[in-house]
């Protein structure tokens, strides 16, 4: 699954002054957001940035951002020089703190490191509505504390609208009565992450080790190892719990099986009961299982 990084909005930074500029506009529903843009087409040689404030890294090893932007179909837009683009470039910077300045780290692509160019899968001309794209790109090994992400323009016309930067895991699950903590994928999308199991209450080992592996879409693999319930606690209706035998029923061996009632001239009034005693009067020999009956003859021998 996909976990926000923050619900706070991003702060940004813009290089050169004539470049980004933050504009009011609408998303899908037509509901007021703030975007940025760039349309600097008709002047040759552009390089402009835009960065995003410190993001902290949180432990993670990957990284995804999704984008959602507009682009101007350069064909559309009449007496343009041959350098109109219709693509950006996506970069990540990584700190151990927010140190960054206005004119730190350098506005260039080392010592930035390059995620892709980013091209829309639909651009737009004046005479239609903007055509909103969205593109979800990752990028890993992290190691520092944090990182920007900064956005550069050649040349294009387009608007950035929406920029979400998540990390997948696999959530805390139950399987084969063991329980797996919540885990973040690894360092890169193909990673198989091993999360260390632990028996669920009332259960006990019975093949080792317990470990499930976390890939890269956040989803878990099959699992190694088992734990089953122990006597006295049968599976939940959801296999995935152990719960105790109720009174009048007993479960005398470890494993899948089912609680039963007591045997004839027996009774247990305790939960999670692994035998049920003989009510007074009637006995059961001590070789005899705990599933046997009950009898009114003792069983001893002189």
């Amino acid at each position: 699954m996909d976990s926000r990084w923050a619900t706070t909005e991003l702060a940004w930074t813009t290089f050169p002054e004539s470049g980004w500029e933050e504009v009011s506009g609408y998303d899908d529903s037509m509901s007021p957001i703030r975007t940025y843009q760039v349309c600097n087409v008709r002047q040759p040689n552009q390089n402009n940035w835009l960065r995003t404030d410190f993001i902290p890294r949180r432990g993670v090893l990957r990284v995804y951002v999704e984008l959602k932007f507009s682009v101007r179909d350069c064909a559309s837009i009449p007496n343009i020089p041959g350098s109109c683009k219709e693509t950006f470039n996506l970069f990540y910077y990584e700190s151990e703190g927010d140190m960054a300045t206005d004119n730190s780290p350098l506005w260039r692509e080392n010592p930035y490191v390059k995620v892709d160019t980013i091209a829309p899968d639909e651009s737009f001309s004046l005479l239609e509505a903007g055509r909103i794209n969205t593109k979800v790109r990752s990028f890993g090994p992290l190691s520092k504390a944090g990182f920007y992400l900064a956005f550069q323009d050649l040349g294009a016309c387009m608007s950035l609208i929406s920029v979400r930067v998540f990390f997948r895991k696999c959530s805390t699950t139950i399987a084969n009565f063991a329980v797996f903590p919540e885990t973040a994928t690894g360092a890169e999308a193909t990673s198989l992450v091993i999360a260390p199991g632990a028996c669920v209450a009332n259960a006990m080992e019975v093949s080792v080790p317990l470990k499930l592996y976390c890939n890269g879409d956040g989803e878990w693999m099959v699992p190694v190892g088992s734990c089953t319930c122990v006597a006295g606690y049968e599976p939940s209706a959801d296999s995935t719990q152990c719960q105790a035998c109720i009174p009048g029923t007993f479960k005398s061996k470890f494993g899948e099986g089912t609680c039963a009632p007591c045997p004839s001239n027996s009774r247990t009034s305790s939960r999670g009961a692994n035998i049920c005693p003989c009510q007074n009067g009637f006995y059961r020999a001590d070789s005899d299982p705990p599933d046997s009956s009950c009898t009114s003859k003792s069983c001893s021998t002189a």
